[in-house]
């Protein structure tokens, strides 16, 4: 056990008395000793005295549920009422690599995916352990022992709690086969359950970022380039060091911050300050040239293939009809409601940092990397995460406090404003798809092209050669649709500005093109698009389902409203099958949408109340997107600064959401984000119903639409 976690354990305050106990679980060693000490577990388990079970969790909470969902799998193992679980942050440490993504992360809709059988293990192993130790103290078989409820249960009436059992259960070996649960015998995954983390977002002690105090501390504002990636020539802080609360005016690596001893202070001297730039060469950037760049990419890159099914060249040749399109999706900021914010305290050669992080590996390492420190001497500690989205996987704000920290020799806890947030992002990239498609003389496809340019993120974030293929911008590339010939193809192109992972990914980018270029190859039929979808998915049981699902829910083909249409889309996303249908019209020339409906496959549900709340937040999320959302650069300077230009949906603009889950026994699906993609060409789709323009580039907006 690190000193690191150790200290972690000492002051997490769930964690009272009780023995705490490590698990090895599949492509990971632990063991726990006599004391109680951990080494390398994937899940953590504490019983505390009063019976109280804590995970400690390797995920990161930022409204997804994990608090409520990942307990429940120990709680149906373990055979305790989920309200005695609470739930504790890991800190760093390589055992929580997600086994999904190749790093102790929170995103890609994994935590319940990596958690199903992992943390249900975990939970089985702690039981077997506990009735061991009951069978030993009454001398009885462990076969006529069972739990419930926190007690191991014996004959005649003999009991014990866990806490009791916890010592001498932890001087036990830790069994590597225990037996599961059937699901059938589930009692709490499956069940609409109330999340545990609400009563402290409710009653205000729910500790996000921005809540975080320490002694001393003080706060900082960062002024930072204009144009992303600039540097400072000079700076005159003499205005800002005059003004009251002032501490210090220190320059880092991502410009000249201002430190006080309240952030507004801290704000409005930094107002004052006088910076001169390098703005380097992204103040040749904006949306035309980086487009330009992307649409000739194709000239001098290296074209890489995804998958290739059958010989759609010859296929092409041999159709009765043919068709082509290009579609493009704009750059997008993450929005977290939430704006980039951590707190840093070095001392003595070492560094706590404590704030909202989806990446604690990444946190750490750039930290130490920065500050010239060993990793082990980085302490990080997650909070609640206002909203992350993919953009706190990014830890640039987590580096600039430790930074602020190390200049000015006292805790800082460093703000980013609305508009930094907005102006300094990780954006979505910019992409471009070149589709194609062939059909026979009766309208069946019979060949189909998909060519995505775009930028690569993991190129970025972590090192991918180049020339290698991103399978994070491979995401719903391929259809799920029984067309016999198919190439998909990506060409990667770096626009100059940078990039980062936002909800949904690649999917998003890639449902767009694709589902909207399947309603074209449909009118080009002259098939119904429902009806031309379902025709190619004899071999997809759980696509053509949930595609009958939706569309009957909807009331695909009946009459309508006057002035509403409908559309729809279908997608794979993380395992999990999806249709939506979008019910529009147009109110006083504005496109509005007043009806969604989505039908998800989503595999084992473990809490159904949080996966239908996931896809709901997630049409909130892509709508906002595909209705408005857009970062437009000039001279290198992002335009939009806060919601008045970047608009997210409001209340009003919410469209009612009928959600049908499809009860299911395969692996679990992530819910977090699938839903986000699918919106865009569902809204695309009724659109074309609506106008009959095909509208190619995100986002509808009335610009776009009458341009189209």
């Amino acid at each position: 056990m690190t000193t690191t976690r150790r200290d972690f354990l000492k002051t997490s305050a769930v964690l009272g008395g009780g023995l705490t106990f490590g698990f090895a679980l599949p492509g990971a060693l632990s063991q726990a000793d006599a004391a109680g000490t951990l080494h390398t577990p994937n899940a953590w388990v504490h019983i505390a005295d009063d019976n109280t079970v804590t995970l400690i969790s390797a995920r990161s909470e930022m409204g997804q549920g994990v608090y409520t969902s990942l307990p429940m799998l120990i709680a149906e193992e373990l055979g305790v009422d989920i309200k005695k679980i609470k739930v504790a942050i890991a800190p760093p440490n390589a055992v929580y690599t997600n086994a999904m993504l190749g790093a102790q992360i929170t995103g890609g809709s994994t935590s319940v995916r990596e958690g199903w059988e992992k943390l249900r293990i975990a939970g089985a192993q702690v039981r077997t352990m506990l009735v061991s130790a009951a069978a030993s103290k009454w001398n009885v078989d462990a076969s006529t022992l069972r739990v419930d409820n926190g007690k191991v249960l014996g004959a005649n009436g003999k009991s014990a709690t866990f806490g009791s059992l916890a010592e001498a259960a932890s001087k036990l070996p830790v069994p590597k086969d225990v037996v599961l649960k059937d699901p059938k015998d589930f009692k709490i995954v499956g069940k609409a359950t109330k999340r545990l983390d609400t009563p402290q977002k409710v009653n205000g002690t729910a500790v996000y970022g921005i809540d975080v105090k320490l002694p001393g501390m003080v706060y900082a504002s960062l002024e930072q380039c204009p144009v992303i990636g600039g540097k400072v020539v000079s700076f005159d802080a003499a205005k800002a060091k005059a003004m009251p609360g002032v501490i210090d005016v220190v320059q880092i690596d991502d410009g000249v911050a201002v430190v006080a001893n309240s952030y507004w202070r801290a704000k409005k001297a930094r107002e004052t300050l006088s910076v001169k730039w390098d703005e380097g060469a992204g103040a040749k950037l904006d949306n035309a040239v980086m487009m330009a760049g992307i649409r000739n990419a194709e000239k001098t890159a290296k074209v890489l293939s995804i998958k290739k099914t059958g010989d759609s060249a010859a296929a092409m040749k041999g159709a009765a009809k043919t068709l082509q399109a290009q579609y493009e999706s704009q750059l997008l900021a993450h929005a977290t409601l939430e704006p980039q914010n951590f707190t840093a305290d070095f001392k003595d050669g070492k560094c706590l940092v404590i704030g909202p992080t989806q990446y604690q590996q990444g946190a750490q390492g750039a930290v130490a990397k920065a500050l010239g420190l060993k990793p082990e001497d980085v302490t990080v500690q997650t909070t609640f995460i206002g909203g992350g989205f993919g953009r706190r996987l990014d830890v640039d704000f987590i580096v600039q406090a430790a930074q602020i920290s190390k200049a000015v020799g006292k805790p800082v806890k460093l703000l980013w404003s609305r508009e930094d947030d907005t102006t300094h992002d990780f954006y979505r990239p910019m992409a471009l798809h070149r589709m194609a498609a062939g059909l026979d003389a009766s309208g069946k496809p019979v060949a189909l092209d998909f060519q995505l340019t775009s930028q690569s993120v993991t190129q970025r974030l972590f090192g991918l050669p180049k020339d290698t293929l991103d399978p994070f911008m491979a995401e719903a590339a391929v259809v799920g649709y029984d067309i016999p010939n198919m190439t998909q193809d990506l060409v990667i192109h770096d626009s100059g500005l940078r990039v980062g992972y936002w909800r949904s990914v690649s999917h998003a980018l890639n449902a767009f093109a694709n589902e909207c270029f399947i309603d074209e190859m449909a009118a080009a039929a002259g098939k119904d698009p429902y009806a031309f979808r379902l025709a190619m998915l004899q071999t997809q049981p759980r696509f053509a389902n949930v595609l009958k699902l939706a569309a009957q829910k909807a009331g695909w083909g009946a009459p309508l409203p006057a002035g509403h249409f409908h559309g729809i889309a279908l997608m794979e996303g993380y395992d999990t099958y999806m249709a939506q249908v979008a019910e529009i019209s147009f109110v006083d020339n504005q496109l509005k949408v007043h009806r969604v409906v989505v039908a998800a496959d989503t595999g084992h549900m473990v809490n159904p109340d949080t996966v239908e709340a996931q896809l709901q937040s997630s049409v909130a999320f892509g709508l906002s997107a595909a209705l408005g959302g857009q970062i437009t650069l000039d001279k290198g300077r992002v335009q939009q600064s806060n919601f008045h230009d970047y608009p997210v949906v409001r209340m009003a603009d919410m469209p009612k959401i009928d959600v049908i889950l499809v009860q299911s026994t395969e692996k679990p699906g992530g819910v977090g984000e699938p839903a986000t993609a699918l919106i865009g060409p569902a809204v695309a789709n009724a659109l074309f119903a609506a106008t009959g323009k095909r509208v190619r580039k995100m986002p509808l907006s009335v610009d776009n639409i009458r341009t189209a």
